[in-house]
């Protein structure tokens, strides 16, 4: 039964490798073509996204830089956050605030994207463009603050689980030494659950550069280079908002962006795999 269950695990294992090889080939196949065609240099450096013009042009600088920057921002508004509220949960609360804002954490995790979205239009949006006295309030900073709304709930879980699981033995010998609790928790129990917490910040760095649907509902999704205030396009819209409809270039364009979508999620992956490792040795 042992050698069973082990050859299970081995066979699942395997066709979830499986499953990352085909999409990469997949992806690299489809979208190579359309980069030889266009030229490395036009495609990633270009600033003109216009596939149906007369002379098409195929620039994904824009976009690079939109999901680049939206990122950042939606880590230095929802990791903060996060952060704290984690710390303040698992060191500080009383159990039934603990439970009560847990059971609210998992419940907005369980949101789907077109709900943040839809709620980001009705509300976010009219209030940029009327807070900030601008024409429109989709725009960059909408999608900022909506995706730090979304990758929260990763931050704060995963944050959360890391924290409970640094021995109280650690806090005692610190608070025995003659530091005080807030020192405690922010010098001991967080140096201790670091990894678990860095994790939780690149899972939500995962979710902030793969979300679609509510960055398309709040931004605009407009190919302009990225500034705060104006209607911009992801990586991720761009490809959402144009393959139900692209055809030859076109399409495999499109491909091309999710493969460069892909590199980026995977050189997150890989970064934060070499830093778990040099942590642990």
């Amino acid at each position: 039964m042992e050698s069973v269950i082990h050859a299970i695990f081995l066979i699942l294992g395997l066709i979830t490798v499986a499953c990352v090889l085909l999409i990469s080939i997949y992806l690299i196949v489809a979208g190579i073509p359309a980069i030889s065609k266009i030229g490395i240099v036009k495609f990633l450096f270009g600033t003109k996204w216009a596939p149906t013009y007369a002379s098409p042009e195929y620039g994904i600088l824009p976009f690079i830089l939109t999901s680049i920057y939206g990122t950042c921002g939606a880590i230095v508004i929802g990791v903060p956050v996060g952060f704290f509220c984690a710390v303040y949960l698992s060191k500080v609360a009383d159990k039934k605030v603990k439970n009560i804002v847990e059971h609210a954490i998992s419940m907005l995790a369980g949101i789907p994207s077109v709900v943040y979205g839809l709620v980001g239009m009705l509300i976010l949006v009219p209030g940029i463009r009327n807070i900030f006295n601008v024409p429109d309030g989709s725009s960059l900073l909408a999608a900022m603050i909506v995706l730090a709304i979304m990758i929260l709930p990763s931050i704060i879980k995963v944050s959360i689980t890391s924290l409970d699981a640094v021995p109280k033995e650690y806090e005692d010998a610190s608070l025995a030494l003659g530091a005080n609790e807030i020192e405690t928790y922010f010098r001991v129990s967080v140096t201790a659950a670091k990894s678990g917490i860095i994790t939780s910040i690149v899972l939500g760095v995962g979710r902030a550069i793969g979300e679609a649907m509510a960055v398309m509902m709040v931004s605009g999704n407009v190919p302009n280079m990225p500034k705060l205030f104006e209607s911009v396009r992801f990586l991720t819209t761009a490809v959402a908002s144009e393959m139900s409809y692209a055809a030859g270039l076109q399409r495999q364009a499109l491909f091309s962006i999710a493969l460069v979508l892909f590199v980026f999620i995977m050189l997150i992956n890989a970064c934060l795999n070499l830093f778990l490792n040099k942590e642990t040795k």
